[in-house]
């Protein structure tokens, strides 16, 4: 099993900056590749970005590309995701995800690619 805790979100205003942690705990062999999702009220939960294990294939949504960037430190079994110009359709519940699969499948988008899942955090955009 593997735990996700994710950290960082809040309030601010269009136009800021928010950087999310995800801290992974337990089998953290099976965290190969890494993802963040988001979901808004009254939307489907939808993909953000997604990171191997090596970090050498890192995938965006049209919607955050060129403004978010996705990055991770395994000797601290931790994934971030750097946002910056926060939008007002940017605020959701950010969800942390995790999966012994290589992203290699292109199927990197999928929910159901990932085998663990955090509590998520709200990111609240205010204009």
């Amino acid at each position: 099993q593997v735990q996700l805790v994710e950290s960082g979100g809040g309030l601010v205003q269009a136009g800021g900056s928010l950087r999310l942690s995800c801290a992974a705990s337990g089998r953290t062999s099976s965290t190969n590749g890494m993802g963040w999702f988001r979901q808004a009220p009254g939307r489907e939960r939808e993909f953000v970005a997604a990171i191997s294990w090596s970090s050498s294939s890192i995938y965006y949504a049209d919607s955050v590309k060129g403004r978010f960037t996705i990055s991770r430190d395994n000797a601290k079994n931790t994934v971030y995701l750097q946002m910056n110009t926060l939008k007002p359709e940017d605020p959701a519940v950010y969800y942390c995800a995790a999966g012994p699969r290589s992203l290699d499948s292109g199927r990197f988008y999928q929910d159901d690619e990932y085998d663990y899942w955090g509590q998520g955090t709200q990111v609240t955009v205010s204009s």
